[in-house]
């Protein structure tokens, strides 16, 4: 599993406007305009646009 980090306020509006829980999900990679996101609990990565 990656080590992500726990997202900020806008990184979890962002999450959200995704249809994700952003209180599953952990920011393991941030470019200037996507996400890369690691769930919690089962490991899997998703890719969202900012």
């Amino acid at each position: 599993m990656k080590n992500g980090k726990r997202p900020t306020k806008a990184e979890k509006i962002s999450i959200k406007s995704s249809g994700l829980n952003p209180e599953n999900w952990l920011i393991f990679k941030k470019n200037h305009d996507t996400l890369q996101l690691v769930h919690r609990e089962t490991g899997t990565t998703k890719t969202i646009q900012i």
